[in-house]
């Protein structure tokens, strides 16, 4: 069976790095990655203002039943379509992603920890901790750069959605965590003693 590894924290924590240099250490043949913020809920039925005010950092607008079945049928050898999720128009596309069954799966996102269903189906569950000040820095970053966001509009999402859902749900998910990263991706020490026990979990129990 494969390894399934989730990689939580808050936004603009470094998940993403942190998940990069997972799958450059395994390999990138031995490794599938998924991702939550593509499962957001599809709101077709709402009009494009109402779905640019919804609260997108609530578990609530995640497809949990779809990412857990999706993760199963990695887990039972199966390829999957995942879906791809468009943050301008706040829609998902109509193409999906194919993603094949590799001997790891690494599932990176926010509420990955604070979710009972997908964090029973993580054989090892990762927290990465990084200061509030530099999250919203590199939030901030990568909002104005590719989805289409103004200054103000990110520093409004923050205050009133991403700051009071970090923490109601994703602060205390950390105590579900097996191992905390703080600085994410840029503890180089921390990823090693990961990357070992990946690497030795592998070789012992192949998938």
């Amino acid at each position: 069976m494969p390894l399934i590894v989730g990689v939580a924290g808050g936004s603009g924590s470094g998940k993403t790095t942190v998940a990069r240099n997972l799958i450059l250490a395994l390999g990138s043949e031995h490794v599938a990655l998924v991702e939550q913020d593509a499962y957001y809920r599809d709101r077709q039925d709402l009009s494009p203002a109402e779905r640019a005010a919804l609260n997108y950092d609530h578990p609530n607008a995640i497809d949990e039943e779809l990412l857990a079945a999706h993760l199963l049928a990695l887990r039972a050898g199966r390829a999957i379509d995942a879906p791809l999720y468009d943050f301008v128009t706040h829609l998902r596309r109509p193409e999906t992603r194919l993603i094949s069954p590799q001997p790891c799966v690494v599932v990176e996102g926010i509420l990955i920890l604070a979710s009972v269903r997908i964090r029973s189906l993580l054989d090892l569950k990762l927290f990465v901790d990084t200061d509030a000040d530099l999250r919203f820095i590199r939030r901030l970053r990568r909002d104005l750069a590719e989805r289409g966001r103004t200054v103000e509009s990110v520093v409004e999402q923050w205050e009133s959605t991403v700051r009071p859902m970090h923490l109601q749900f994703v602060e205390p998910s950390r105590r579900h965590a097996d191992l905390i990263l703080p600085e994410g991706g840029e503890n180089p020490a921390a990823l090693g003693v990961i990357v070992a026990r990946l690497q030795e979990s592998l070789t012992t129990h192949p998938a």
